[in-house]
């Protein structure tokens, strides 16, 4: 069996090092904010071109952080509206809905699952305050056009980079805003995974950076004494030692998967199902390689009989879900098709050639 996703497998070549990293902390008896904390929102920042990074407990967080942040600096005020994809993973939205803002669906491209910026302008109220754009499945969405739009309607941007660690828009790996912040996510299945929860906010905004890493913190700067209504929010002290070994090898595992799409986008000649749409640049890194076709379910099963094991990202559209009852009346006909037609195929740095060439080989046969 072809598994989708080999997590004990990835994370074996790191295992010495874990086990060090492990014995330092220890030693170190020093387990929450601490040394390895530090380093990594360092390098994290560094390696994204930001100014700013603030660890936090998942990627989740990292994104209602941000806009709780935005609330307290006045930017943003509760029932404010924020565009956001129709077709993303529910966390985006629940990131609104949780900071008391009011998400506003709009329609994904169907080439690049991305959100639309022509779509968008319809969408504008007076209460629209942000966009939160989505690099769904590691491509970047199209952050020229969405920010020249914000510019024209002085709305922030925000982004949810969650699946993109290391996607690049003209040579920087977070794509600069006119005040960049974006929200990212260590859960162990990213390309940048940790062996838990993780996440982490960059910014080059230092009055929202400061906010943030007071809000983390139950809004408490010195022990004790809090200046804000925050949360308990922090990047693991340990989780952070663990990504400290693995960022170094990132960008050499987002080539590998690279190269994995290209031998799927050139060696899949198979009419029944579509393939992505990608310009061969470093704008994508491929947290997944999504495949659709009108028989997904049919396909699924046949790849399972013949041992290649795949997932569905995401089986229902958030407008349908039974938390967002009150998004039922809604219709998004090209999300909703999205949803029913997508397929992942297995997409990981540890994915042999010899694998890949029985995928290709069993998806040309269908």
């Amino acid at each position: 069996m072809i598994q989708f996703l080999d997590l004990k497998k990835i994370n074996t070549p790191y295992e010495t090092a874990f086990q060090e990293k492990l014995k330092l902390v220890l030693e170190q008896g020093w387990y929450i904010l601490g040394s390895e904390v530090m380093e990594f929102e360092a390098r994290f920042a560094s390696f994204c071109n930001a100014k700013y990074c603030i660890g936090t407990g998942n990627g989740l967080d990292a994104l209602v952080l941000i806009f709780k942040g935005y609330i307290q600096l006045g930017k943003l005020q509760k029932g404010d509206e924020v565009i956001v994809p129709a077709n993303t993973y529910i966390a985006s939205i629940l990131a609104i809905l949780q900071a008391d803002l009011i998400p506003v669906l709009v329609e994904p491209k169907l080439e690049t699952y991305t959100i639309n910026p022509d779509l968008i302008q319809e969408k504008i109220t007076s209460k629209t305050k942000a966009i939160l754009a989505v690099h769904l499945y590691g491509q970047l969405a199209e952050m020229n056009s969405i920010n020249e739009i914000a510019s024209q309607h002085n709305l922030l941007v925000v982004q949810d980079a969650a699946q993109a660690h290391g996607a690049i828009d003209n040579k920087k790996r977070t794509v600069k805003s006119p005040e960049l912040c974006a929200a990212y996510s260590f859960y162990p299945a990213k390309n940048l995974g940790a062996l838990g929860d993780g996440g982490a906010v960059v910014t080059d905004d230092a009055e929202l950076a400061k906010t943030i890493h007071l809000l983390r913190n139950y809004g408490s700067e010195t022990k004790y004494y809090n200046d804000l209504i925050g949360v308990n929010s922090r990047l693991d002290e340990l989780q952070a030692a663990f990504l400290n070994v693995k960022l170094p090898y990132l960008n050499t595992e987002n080539e590998q998967r690279r190269t994995i799409a290209k031998r799927y986008l050139t060696e899949i000649k198979n009419e029944k199902i579509r393939l992505p749409n990608w310009d061969l640049s470093e704008n994508h890194v491929f947290h997944l390689f999504v495949i659709r076709t009108p028989n997904r379910d049919e396909l699924q099963a046949y790849l399972q009989q013949n041992g290649i094991e795949t997932m569905i990202h995401y089986p229902v559209p958030p407008h349908q879900q039974k938390a967002l009852s009150y998004l039922h009346h809604l219709s998004f006909p090209i999300t909703e098709k999205i949803h029913q037609e997508c397929l992942s195929l297995p997409m990981n740095p540890v994915l042999t050639s010899a694998e890949v060439d029985c995928i290709v080989a069993v998806l040309n046969d269908y």
